[in-house]
Parts: C-alpha cells; structure tokens; sequence
C-alpha cells in the first residue's frame, strides 16, 4: 500500500502514557498516514502494547524495537530510515505523549503540500490568541534563552526549534539527512536543520527562509511527568556548542 505520509513517534516507557484510542480514531480517519512506533529499548510493556496496536490496525501502524534504549535522536533516525523505506511523500515525527495533538499534522503537512519550494515545516510553540500553549513558566523562560543561541548559532530567525512536531518533503537526499547518528542527544532537532543547511549548500537567510517554515500549532500541553528536565536545558548547551563546531555555522 501506498502513504502519503509516514510519522515517526519514538517511544520509551511510555506504556501508561500511550493514548491508544486517540491514536487510532485518527488513524480511522487519516487512510493515508502510515505510524512508525518506534520502541526504544523500554523497560515497561512499551513493547507489547504498540505490537498490540499494529495487530488491530495492521494498515495504520507499523512496529520497529530497538534492543536497547538509545536516546530519543537514534530512536527518531532509526524511524526515519524505516519510514522513507515507505517511499512516502512527506515524513514527520510526533512526541508519543501527544503534546501536540495529531490534529495539528493535517495542518502542517498542508503547508508542504501547497508550497513545493517549503522542505521541512517545524511546528512552533507561540503563545497568542487563538491558541492554546499551555507550559510553565519556568520551561517557557528556559526554552526562549535556549531558543535565542540556537538562533544565532544557526543565523536563523527560527522561533522554536525544540517543539516535538516536524515534517519534511521527501526528496533525493532526504535518506542523507539520516544516514549517519547524530552527534547531539538533545538537540537532534537543531542538528537536522545543520545538517540539512549544509547538504544544500545553504547559508543566505532569505534561502533558507523558503526552505524551512515555521507554522504555529493551535494546541499544545506541557505534560506533567514529561521527561524532560531543568538539567537537560544546560545539557543542551553543550550540543550546541558541538553542533556550532561540526557544522561551522559560527563561521
């Protein structure tokens, strides 16, 4: 069968967090996107309880384990190889725990679909009206500090690089984009957008503007027992710093 669309969503330990009926009343509504659960190496039922979900919908969701837990980066690469193996048009990824709902992949998607100059749509966090973005306020002050140094390491006017919700055109070298482990544990997200820029060759803004589209999602929930923390924020300081130096976006 044939997908439009393929979404990668990495999984560890998520047995307990798993939305399972959201997950397939959408998939019964959305015949052209194939899920790729991709099991991380978990130490709880994660496993099984994704097997279980590509047995009821067979046509909607399809299971990749990983021997051992290898990081969400490795998990979302490793997706990524398994789903252009689908020869999709688009590919994305989606945090497991749904903090941006799958409503939003429609929309986004739909950005790829009615600009063909557009490879890669990045979901972004805005607070606004007509939205609703619910985080603390100590994450939100967090993330804008980090989002400024990923925007002047990357010469990029880019607002928010670390929502968990990004699709991409599929093109002649999008397997390129994945062929290799990142080199940053946190900031995979901010290493894909690099190591895109410089397969294109590109480093005018304006260029890059029409390649790279930011959309803002309508709805996203900070979950309570997410796994990220205050430690992993200076962490990523230090893949930052990599990433400036690997991909000589400084220079």
């Amino acid at each position: 069968m044939n997908y439009e669309i393929a979404i990668v969503v990495p999984c560890y330990n998520e047995e307990k967090r798993l939305n399972l009926e959201a997950f397939e009343q959408f998939a019964d509504n959305h015949l052209e996107i194939m899920f790729v659960m991709v099991n991380d190496g978990s130490t709880d039922n994660t496993g099984d309880v994704i097997d279980q979900l590509r047995m009821r919908r067979p046509l909607a969701f399809s299971t990749f384990h990983l021997s051992r837990n290898m990081g969400k980066a490795e998990a979302v690469r490793q997706g990524m190889l398994q789903a252009l193996e689908l020869k999709p048009q688009y590919v994305g990824f989606l945090d497991a725990d749904l903090a941006t709902p799958l409503e939003e992949i429609p929309r986004l998607i739909e950005v790829l679909r009615n600009r063909r100059e557009v490879l890669m749509v990045l979901g972004s966090r805005v607070r606004m009206l007509g939205t609703k973005i619910h985080r603390s306020p100590s994450r939100h002050y967090l993330g804008r500090f980090a989002a400024t140094l990923i925007s002047s390491v990357l010469n990029l006017p880019v607002y928010d690089t670390q929502c968990g919700a990004k699709f991409l055109r599929c093109t002649e070298f999008s397997q390129r984009i994945f062929d290799r482990p990142f080199e940053c544990r946190w900031l995979f997200d901010v290493e894909i957008i690099a190591r895109t820029l410089q397969l294109l060759e590109l480093r005018d803004s304006q260029e890059v503007g029409n390649v790279f589209v930011e959309v803002p999602v309508l709805k996203w929930s900070e979950e309570k027992d997410s796994k990220i923390t205050t430690g992993s924020y200076f962490r990523s300081l230090v893949d930052l710093v990599r990433i400036a130096k690997r991909y000589n976006r400084l220079a």
